[in-house]
């Protein structure tokens, strides 16, 4: 899945946040979503606009920035 075909960002919209192309869902959204539990096929039933390619990218998305960033450790950003 090449994420860079179906996320963006602009300054201009949603701050800047990285979305979905021609639509203000977020990737953050996304996973807040999928962390709550959703399934992909309640993620397409709620927004019509978002296709499960562009959840997938999503997905790819966030599992990249992993790979290139560096961390704090879960038990500071836990206090």
């Amino acid at each position: 899945m090449d994420w860079k075909d179906r996320i963006t960002t602009d300054p201009e919209t949603l701050s800047g946040k990285p979305r979905i192309k021609g639509t203000r869902i977020s990737v953050e959204m996304i996973l807040d979503r999928v962390a709550d539990g959703w399934s992909t096929d309640d993620i397409l039933a709620s927004y019509p606009r978002v296709t499960r390619q562009d959840v997938l990218a999503a997905l790819s998305f966030a599992a990249e920035l992993f790979k290139e960033q560096s961390f704090v450790a879960v038990r500071k950003v836990a206090a």
